[in-house]
């Protein structure tokens, strides 16, 4: 299972990352300390749990259609 965390206190970070690293059954695989990065991750992760809403029947996304007509 993949998790993403989003760390609010960053003078806390240190302490919880190292807690992470002790536990033998998780493994950081990438850490993003960089802002636009980090809300890129942020803003791809909400889109994917939109499509899984959607395939799911409990939202309704809008049509490329009804996109480009907003423009």
């Amino acid at each position: 299972m993949k998790v993403i965390l989003d760390i609010k206190d960053n003078r806390r970070a240190p302490f919880l990352m190292d807690m992470l690293r002790r536990l033998d059954y998780i493994s950081v695989v990438k850490e993003v300390k960089e802002q636009r990065k980090s809300q890129i991750i942020s803003d791809l992760a909400e889109a994917f749990e939109d499509v899984r809403l959607h395939e799911q029947g409990k939202k309704k996304l809008k049509s490329v259609k009804e996109l480009l007509n907003e423009l």
